[in-house]
């Protein structure tokens, strides 16, 4: 899939939500980016970073919502949104061009937003997914040949949408920001356009 960005030179700066300058996300990029030199590296470390030691929501049953780098960062948890969130903000505070992007998914009911990342490495765009593996998930961190938590095929029922975002979608940290539970969220209220 051909994605839509800008010049990378945007996708290195922060916000409210991607928090670049936040202490907590400066600290563990410039401990990723000291043992990891080279940007590849770096971005393999920083992914299964937040890949492996911050848990989904689901998978760990844990109703707190997290929104913000530091939030994550502190909580150990968030949904595929904040898990992005967070490896967004690391790569942009080790200088590593990165942007948000998503997909629209089903799960035999109504159609949900799922929440990836896209990684400027190498003269090109790369799609990674941090949600977190477990049983019949095995998300790992490429470039050139995506290997996502939840892979559209042809003919499938999913859309892969192609802008990569510098910024959270709005109607995204609206359903994060409105809700109280994020068990609950999943069941009754995902947004399913960015």
């Amino acid at each position: 899939m051909r994605l839509v960005t800008g010049d990378p030179m945007k996708y290195l700066g922060g916000d409210m939500i991607v928090e670049v300058d936040h202490p907590a996300v400066r600290a563990l990029a410039g401990d990723l980016r000291a043992a990891h030199p080279d940007d590849v590296d770096f971005m393999r470390a920083a992914f299964v970073w937040v890949r492996d030691r911050i848990r989904h929501s689901v998978d760990a049953q844990d109703p707190r919502i997290t929104v913000t780098a530091s939030e994550v960062l502190s909580a150990g948890v968030g949904l595929c949104y904040a898990k992005s969130h967070l490896l967004v903000a690391v790569a942009r505070a080790a200088g590593v061009p990165a942007g948000l992007c998503y997909q629209q998914l089903t799960d035999g009911g109504e159609p949900f937003l799922h929440g990836l990342v896209a990684v400027y490495l190498a003269g090109d765009w790369h799609r990674q997914d941090p949600r977190g593996n477990r049983t019949g998930i095995d998300a790992q961190f490429r470039l050139g040949r995506e290997q996502l938590a939840y892979p559209i095929t042809d003919g499938s029922p999913g859309i892969d949408f192609p802008e990569v975002l510098v910024r959270p979608s709005p109607n995204v940290i609206a359903a994060l920001r409105g809700a109280r539970d994020a068990l609950e969220l999943c069941r009754s209220g995902l947004p399913a356009r960015p």
